[in-house]
């Protein structure tokens, strides 16, 4: 029987990932605030959008972790 669940490692490395997508998000977005440059504020953008999609996906690994069972 294969169980779907992360094990208690598995659930730090995808917690450690989790924290660091979203330090990359919060900055991206605070950078395009004090940015002048209108294609280095797109490109922010557009990585703020990849992070909040890498962060949802991310997030369902997360709450597969034995600890949140």
């Amino acid at each position: 029987m294969v169980h779907e669940t992360l094990a208690l490692h598995e659930t730090m490395e995808t917690h450690e990932i989790l924290n660091f997508k979203t330090v990359c998000l919060l900055r991206s977005k605070l950078m395009q605030g004090i940015c002048f440059d209108n294609e280095l504020k797109a490109l922010m953008e557009k990585d703020v959008q990849q992070s909040i999609k890498d962060i949802n996906e991310i997030v369902s690994f997360y709450k597969k972790s034995q600890l949140l069972q």
